[in-house]
């Protein structure tokens, strides 16, 4: 006899580094775990129209602007599930129109979570290392420590392509590319990728609901206007620079850490300090509201 296939809504909500999480009552399927806000997909509902509808019974808040987040079919031994995700940031004046038992949980404290087997995947994309190492190397992703990622710095080329194609594919999830270098990988390496990075450029030119569905994307951004956009047409994380001075770029003015905490206090996205940065300074870009911290040189 066949499974029964269902359809559900499922919606990641974030604010200020944090996602929102339930509980699933024993009597639930995967009951006596915890979970995200959702729901299945009744007949003549699209995925999103369910996402917002049951946000609205289950949380108690209304919110209009919303970006896919991906699709995972999983299977059970009992029942197959098609989850169709989606993510959007709760404002401040909503905070205090959230139902119990919903909890904001930091994005470190969901890996200590049990949640059902269909949202590993997903707790690994929100779940990010604090540190980036940047190099136009390669062989730096065979340094990396196990809280440190590598934006491989490097244009598409027929010798970058080549290189790609060299690594062990147990290193792509440790690799941040950028998008034109992305697009140019094949199924399976596009798939291994940690994260898709977009240059400034590159970010402002994107308009809500042009990102792929199922991808990280991180994006360069050196004002609020740009984190703003980020967030909007739905990125996972920011690169906030030049936070220092730094030797690299000696003209590029620092915002200085009084403003980066306005900016990154204003996004509920995931927000690396770059430029001049160095190790000591991850307590304070947290401390700021941040989430980690990137560099050429603050790695070697």
């Amino acid at each position: 006899m066949s499974k029964p296939n269902i359809h559900v809504a499922v919606a990641i909500l974030l604010h200020r580094n944090k996602v929102l999480v339930g509980w699933r009552q024993a009597e639930q399927h995967q009951g006596n775990k915890y979970e995200f806000p959702g729901g299945k997909v009744e007949q003549g509902e699209t995925p999103l129209e369910a996402c917002r509808r049951e946000v609205y019974e289950e949380v108690g808040v209304g919110i209009s602007s919303w970006n896919d987040f991906d699709f995972i079919r999983h299977e059970y031994d009992d029942v197959i599930v098609n989850l169709h995700l989606f993510h959007a940031a709760v404002p401040d004046e909503l905070l205090n129109e959230i139902q119990q038992p919903w909890t904001w949980y930091s994005r470190e404290e969901l890996t200590e979570l049990n949640f059902p087997g269909a949202n590993k995947s997903i707790v690994s994309r929100l779940v990010w290392k604090h540190k980036i190492r940047i190099s136009e190397q390669l062989e730096v992703c065979q340094q990396l420590e196990n809280d440190q990622l590598l934006y491989w710095r490097n244009d598409v080329t027929a010798e970058s392509l080549k290189q790609l194609a060299e690594l062990n594919i147990e290193q792509l999830p440790k690799l941040i590319v950028n998008m034109e270098l992305w697009k140019k990988l094949n199924t399976v390496q596009q798939q291994s990728i940690s994260a898709v990075h977009l240059k400034q450029q590159q970010l402002m030119a994107l308009k809500k609901g042009e990102l792929k569905a199922g991808k990280r994307y991180i994006a360069a951004c050196h004002d609020l206007i740009s984190m703003k956009h980020a967030q909007h047409i739905g990125c996972d994380a920011v690169l906030l620079s030049p936070v220092c001075r730094t030797a690299t770029h000696p003209d590029a003015a620092p915002l200085g850490w009084s403003l980066f905490k306005e900016y990154a206090t204003q996004v509920d996205i995931p927000v690396f300090a770059l430029g001049g940065i160095s190790h000591n300074d991850l307590i304070q870009v947290q401390q700021s509201g941040g989430y980690g911290i990137a560099g050429i040189s603050t790695f070697n």
